[in-house]
């Protein structure tokens, strides 16, 4: 049995007459078609069973469109908020083609702000998904969906890479936190945590999370989220989500002999520079279960900043085989 999950960020998924932060933003029902049809071969390309979406403003239409395509299963945990005809926050979505039998909100975790001695609101930007799936050999997948915080004001954050330990990380990024011009990035540290903090009780469950994380590879935020020892550093567990991509590499035929190792897709471009911003993290018992791994960007190569009428991230796709 193979099962197939994916994350896709919409971009501004709002239905016409509506508008998203301001009222001139907003399509007219031509760019409305364009956008929804787009959407729509996109999702058949990505042949998933399980999708997790961000950017979502007018649930109804999503789940209208995610019905039309054979997902009869779809929830949401929160509601954009409106006013005027304008919406002023966005929610994550699911959509599954096996039965969703029970969703949940991810609460914050309430210790994890304080320790960040973060200061504002104590809360999710966009709130988390928790569902349970049921899938066709009876066994259950505990599917989270997230969108971080978002780097507003596209401020300074440190970029690292595999070489840097945590330590060397934990250091950098606690001078950075000292200063207001780091925002985003502490509440986003304080949300991984929330998520850490809530998937660590259930750990023997298998377990995908789906996520738009704002943060790029190597961040200190996957830290926040994967890593023991960044909540514990007596801690001797391991990792407690790995990232899909590590796992899968498509076989090359005839390799050139001095062929360079191929790069990492970017999810997202920001002046023309390409990150990994979306992500699909597995519990460890999936591992071995990882048959496939993709990443959708040909709408990126053709505009690297993302067109309203399609997207401005690439979608993500992994596979899972269970015999």
């Amino acid at each position: 049995m193979k099962i197939k999950l994916g994350t896709f960020n919409l971009f501004q998924f709002v239905e016409p007459p509506y508008a998203w932060y301001t009222k001139k933003e907003k399509f007219t029902e031509e760019q409305w078609h364009q956008k929804t049809t787009w959407i729509k071969s996109q999702i058949v390309q990505m042949d998933c069973d399980i999708i997790g979406f961000q950017e979502v403003f007018s649930r109804d239409a999503l789940e209208a469109l995610v019905n039309e395509l054979g997902f009869n299963y779809f929830e949401t945990v929160d509601v954009a908020k409106l006013n005027n005809k304008t919406y002023f926050s966005t929610t994550v979505a699911i959509a599954s083609k096996y039965p969703i039998t029970k969703i949940q909100r991810v609460k914050v975790n309430i210790p994890s702000f304080k320790k960040h001695n973060f200061v504002g609101h104590y809360g999710f930007a966009r709130v988390p998904i928790k569902a349970t799936i049921t899938l066709p050999n009876n066994a259950e997948l505990l599917v989270y969906v997230g969108h971080l915080k978002s780097n507003r004001l596209n401020e300074y954050e440190y970029l690292f890479n595999k070489e840097h330990d945590l330590e060397h990380k934990q250091k950098v990024v606690a001078k950075a936190l000292e200063g207001t011009k780091t925002t985003s990035l502490h509440q986003r540290l304080c949300e991984a945590s929330s998520l850490f903090v809530n998937m660590k009780r259930v750990k023997s469950k298998s377990m995908v999370l789906l996520c738009d994380f704002n943060d790029k590879e190597f961040s200190l935020t996957i830290d926040a989220l994967s890593n023991h020892r960044y909540h514990d550093s007596k801690s001797e567990e391991g990792l407690l989500l790995a990232d899909a991509s590590y796992y899968y590499k498509e076989e090359v035929l005839n390799p050139h002999p001095e062929a360079k190792e191929p790069q990492r897709k970017p999810t997202s471009y920001f002046l023309g520079r390409g990150n990994v911003l979306d992500y699909i993290f597995v519990s460890n018992n999936l591992i071995q279960n990882i048959t496939n791994y993709k990443v959708l960007d040909q709408h990126l190569e053709k505009n690297r900043e993302g067109s309203l009428l399609m997207s401005d991230h690439a979608q993500v796709v992994c596979e899972l085989t269970f015999i």
